[in-house]
C-alpha cells in the first residue's frame, strides 16, 4: 500500500511511526528539513523537502499510484488544496485534516466531489473524548465500542484497589460474577506494555486497562477500589474551539457549566452563542478568580487553553482544591507518558487521537474502529468477522493467536459476549482485540 503524508508534524510523525511497523511504501512531505531528518533516523519512511501543494513534486513521488493520501499540515487550507489536486492527479483515497468542525455536519455540500473523501477536526474529536472521560469519571481512560456495548476502561491501581499483590488468574477467581478481561497494563518504570496472563501479578501503581461489557460497569468500581463519581458542574478553562464544543456538548447533557475565558472579545462572543454556559471574562490562572467562581464546588476541572504548562498546572491547583475529576489539553506527546507521576487523572491530545482516527482508513482487513490508548504504544482494534476468515476455524484456544495480543469481547447480534477458549468466532461477529505493534501482521492474517 502507497502512503503519502503531506505534514511532518505530530499528526504526521504518530501516522509514520504507527506505519513503520507494517512496511508500508510510505512517503512524507514537509517544508521543515529539521523535522524531515528526525523522521529519517528514527522510522523506515522515505521523505521529501518541499510543496505538498505542487503538481511538480506530487508527480515525482508517484502521486497516481497512491493508495491513500493524508493532508495534515497546520493549515485547514493548505490541507483542502493537497487533497484536491492530489485526487485529480490519481489518489485513490484523500483525507484531510480541518479547524472548522461544522463542515462534518454540512450537507449542503459534497466535499468529495471536489476531491475530499474523509475529512477529521482534531478539536472535535477531543471534544467528544473530553466528554466520554467525564461519563466515567472514575477512570482515566475510556474507549466505547459499539455504542458502548463494549468499554475498555483505564485506570491506576491504589492501595485501595481489591487485586492489589493477585494474580489475574486469582483476582477472576475472585471475581467470578463479573464479566471483564484485563488488556493491558502499563508498570511503572517499565516502558514496554504488559499483556497480561495468568500468572501476572497486579501492583500498585499500575495503569490497567480493562475490556468490560456495559453490563458489568458498575461492578467494576469495587475492584479497582474507587467510588462512581457524578460529575454535575463543570469548569471549563480556554474559550479554544474544543472548549466551545465542550461546552456546547456538556449543556446538551444538562452539565452545568462555567466556561473562563482571558480574552474579552471572544468571552463576550462565547457568552451569546452558548445560551446556556456562564461565560466569565478573567485569567485562569488566577486563584482569586477560581475561589470566586467556587471552583470547590466543582465536580471537574477542564483546562484546554493553547498553552500545556498553564493546562496542567491549572488542573494540579483544581486538584488541591478538591475537584473530583481533572483534564488537561496538551500539545507536547511526551508529556502524555507522565501524566499519572505528575499527578493529572486525565492528559488529552488531539493530535494522538486524530492520528489514530486517520489510522483505521489505513489498515488491512475488516477493521470497523480503532483506538490509541493513553500512555500505551498500541492499538485497540474491532474487526467484523469476514467470510472466510481463518478466525472462523477453529474455537479460541485452538488459534494461533499472537501472544502480543488479546481478545478484549464479541459483539454478536448486538449483545455483548465474553471471550471464552471454547467459544467458536462466527461470520458477522465484531471482534476486540488489543495488540502491541509487532503483532499487528499476524492479527490481520487471522482476520482476512
Amino acid at each position: 500500500m502507497k502512503i503519502i503524508i503531506a505534514g511532518a508534524g505530530d499528526v504526521g510523525f504518530h501516522l509514520a511511526k504507527l506505519l513503520s511497523y507494517e512496511s508500508q511504501d510510505t512517503y512524507i512531505i514537509d517544508f521543515d528539513g529539521v523535522k524531515l531528518e528526525y523522521l529519517n533516523n528514527h522510522l523506515d519512511v522515505i521523505t521529501k523537502k518541499g510543496d505538498a501543494t505542487s503538481i511538480k513534486l506530487l508527480k515525482e513521488i508517484g502521486i497516481e499510484s497512491a493508495d491513500l493520501l493524508i493532508a495534515v499540515t497546520d493549515s485547514q487550507n493548505t490541507n483542502f488544496t493537497i487533497s484536491v489536486i492530489g485526487k485529480s492527479l490519481g489518489a485513490k483515497k484523500t483525507i484531510a485534516r480541518i479547524d472548522n468542525p461544522e463542515f462534518l455536519d454540512n450537507c449542503e455540500v459534497d466535499f468529495k466531489k471536489f476531491g475530499l473523501d474523509f475529512m477529521i477536526s482534531p478539536q472535535e474529536l477531543a471534544a467528544n473524548e473530553i466528554k466520554m472521560l467525564l461519563n466515567q469519571s472514575s477512570f482515566n481512560d475510556t474507549v466505547a465500542f459499539e455504542s458502548g456495548l463494549f468499554n475498555v476502561m483505564g485506570t491506576p491501581l491504589t492501595y485501595k484497589s481489591q487485586i492489589i499483590d493477585l494474580t489475574v488468574k486469582e483476582a477472576k477467581e475472585k471475581y467470578s460474577n463479573i464479566d471483564y478481561v484485563t488488556i493491558a497494563i502499563k508498570r511503572q518504570g517499565i516502558s514496554q506494555t504488559i499483556i497480561p496472563r495468568g500468572d501476572t501479578t497486579y501492583q500498585i501503581g499500575d495503569q490497567v486497562y480493562f475490556c468490560v461489557p456495559n453490563y458489568s460497569l458498575k461492578d467494576l468500581y469495587p475492584i479497582i477500589g474507587k467510588p462512581r463519581i457524578n460529575i454535575k458542574n463543570v469548569m471549563i478553562l480556554g474559550g479554544s474551539s474544543i472548549g466551545e464544543k465542550t461546552a456546547r456538548n456538556l449543556c446538551r447533557s444538562n452539565f452545568k457549566v462555567k466556561l473562563i475565558e482571558k480574552n474579552k472579545e471572544k468571552a463576550e462572543v462565547l457568552a451569546e452563542e452558548l445560551n446556556n454556559t456562564l461565560v466569565i471574562n478573567g485569567d485562569g490562572r488566577d486563584l482569586e478568580l477560581l475561589e470566586e467562581e467556587n471552583i470547590r464546588e466543582m465536580d471537574a476541572f477542564i483546562a484546554v487553553t493553547g498553552n500545556s504548562e498553564t493546562n496542567i498546572m491549572s488542573c494540579l491547583v483544581a486538584k488541591s482544591k478538591g475537584v473530583k475529576k481533572t483534564i488537561a489539553l496538551v500539545e507536547n506527546m511526551d508529556y502524555i507518558d507522565i501524566s499519572q507521576t505528575i499527578g493529572i487523572q486525565s492528559l488529552i491530545n488531539k493530535k494522538l487521537i486524530a492520528a489514530s482516527n486517520i489510522f483505521k482508513h489505513i489498515r488491512e482487513g475488516e477493521i470497523i474502529a480503532l483506538a490509541n490508548l493513553h500512555n500505551i504504544d498500541a492499538e485497540v482494534f474491532e474487526f467484523e468477522v469476514q467470510e472466510g476468515a481463518k478466525v472462523t476455524k477453529h474455537p479460541i484456544k485452538e488459534l494461533k493467536f499472537p501472544r502480543e495480543a488479546i481478545f478484549g469481547g464479541i459483539i454478536r447480534d448486538e449483545k455483548a459476549i465474553m471471550a471464552s477458549g471454547n467459544l467458536q468466532i462466527k461470520i458477522g461477529d465484531k471482534v476486540i482485540v488489543f495488540c502491541l505493534p509487532e503483532a499487528i501482521k499476524s492479527l490481520e492474517k487471522l482476520f482476512n
